[in-house]
């Protein structure tokens, strides 16, 4: 029986978000979809457009800029390889996004592809929280073992709104759809992250525009502002207690969300200080080790530099010694100036400012989803290092995006030529 090619290419886009989510190895994730990518190249025929190559050419240099400071200092080549594959990923997302719905080229598929693969993530999600966990009201237990997932939120936010842009449903059946929401909201919720809670609010700011600078959207964001101000003056000014459990300990690790990316002096022995504000420390100890490599402030540390934390931290799970020497920083910002320096943050930040741009073009869905994932990269990257993160999947669903963008405008010329 012969499989229609639609449905073999959305298959493996499910199959290549749900690994890149629930495979733990990153090694094994990145080989496997360096080998679609060598597959799909032998087998399509395409060209890769200059508009799409043009996207790619920040990310490879990022790529060698990482090499210049690699070659004065004497790494460990295990350290080299690993930072070289984590600076490949996101441009392996993007080409596995833009060539397998390329072959699909449907827009309709492709925001049901990821809608069926938010789907299976949350029955998985589900099923290790009810089922594996057997549900509990430890916060640190749940977040240990699911920690944030953005393919269910995404899934969500265009099953809400596709309609919305396109004027037809994802699925015929109201039932059906009404039964996906659900369980996607389920799912998202208990995920008790504050990174999510923020991505929403992105997402649905920008699918009604006001992501643009407007009189309009600067009144609605002064609102929002308002009320995360408020928010925060209340919960500093209410005794949440550390050991609290499920909402109060969720509240919690609003209250001190601010502190433990900003907070600059730390206090190593203080255990409850440091892991309160784990995210602000290690990029304190990046700069300092930059500071005694003055040329690492124009081009990093390089491709193999670690961080040194000065302890061992207990990062590898119990009965093991910990790690002292890391390679990853959960601000990708401070991640990305530490390893490419000043040039690569630059070019970081440009990157996700032209993204942004897209909002202001023609407005249909495609556009909405591109401004709302630099939306998303810009907050992710502050606290999860964005798409320089292990698991991020988002890339894979931005790269179709640039695909269909590139297909509308080519139409429009073409009918503008007509």
């Amino acid at each position: 029986m012969k499989i229609a090619a639609h449905k073999f290419y959305t298959a493996l886009f499910v199959i290549v978000l749900l690994l890149q989510l629930y495979l733990p190895s990153f090694k094994a994730n990145i080989l496997f979809q360096l080998t679609v990518v060598g597959v799909l190249c032998v087998i399509d025929n395409h060209t890769f457009s200059i508009r799409f190559l043009k996207m790619l050419v920040p990310f490879v240099a990022l790529f060698f800029i990482g090499f210049l400071a690699t070659l004065l200092n004497r790494y460990h080549l295990y350290n080299i390889l690993k930072d070289i594959f984590h600076f490949l990923k996101p441009i392996t997302g993007l080409l596995l996004g833009y060539m397998i719905f390329r072959r699909i080229n449907n827009f309709h598929l492709f925001i049901k592809g990821i809608v069926i693969a938010g789907i299976a993530s949350s029955l998985i999600h589900l099923y290790i929280v009810f089922v594996v966990i057997g549900f509990t009201t430890s916060l640190e237990v749940l977040r240990e073992l699911t920690k944030d997932n953005f393919l269910d939120l995404f899934a969500l936010f265009l099953l809400l709104y596709y309609k919305r842009f396109s004027g037809h449903s994802i699925f015929q059946s109201k039932i059906i759809w009404q039964a996906c929401f659900a369980l996607l909201l389920v799912s998202s919720i208990l995920y008790f992250s504050r990174t999510m809670v923020i991505l929403v609010l992105l997402l649905v700011l920008t699918a009604h525009g006001l992501t643009r600078i407007t009189a309009t959207a600067i009144k609605y964001i002064t609102i929002v502002l308002v009320l995360f101000a408020g928010l925060f003056i209340y919960l500093q000014n209410t005794p949440i207690k550390r050991a609290s459990k499920g909402f109060e300990r969720f509240l919690y690790k609003v209250k001190e969300a601010p502190a433990e990316i900003m907070k600059t002096h730390v206090d190593r022995e203080n255990h409850r200080d440091l892991w309160d504000h784990w995210r602000a420390y290690e990029a304190k100890r990046a700069y300092v080790l930059m500071e005694e490599k003055p040329y690492s402030f124009l081009f990093g540390t390089g491709h193999g530099s670690l961080v040194d934390l000065k302890f061992y931290a207990p990062l590898t799970g119990r009965g093991n010694k910990g790690m002292r020497y890391i390679s990853e920083l959960h601000n990708g910002y401070m991640y990305m100036f530490y390893k490419t320096g000043i040039i690569g943050l630059v070019i970081y930040l440009t990157v996700l400012f032209r993204w942004y741009k897209y909002i202001y073009r023609d407005d249909n869905f495609n556009t909405i989803i591109i401004s709302g994932i630099a939306f998303f990269y810009i907050l992710s990257t502050l606290t999860i290092s964005g798409m320089y993160n292990g698991r991020d999947i988002i890339i894979f669903i931005l790269g179709g995006a640039l695909f269909y963008n590139e297909t509308l405008s080519l139409k429009k010329t073409e009918n503008g030529t007509a």
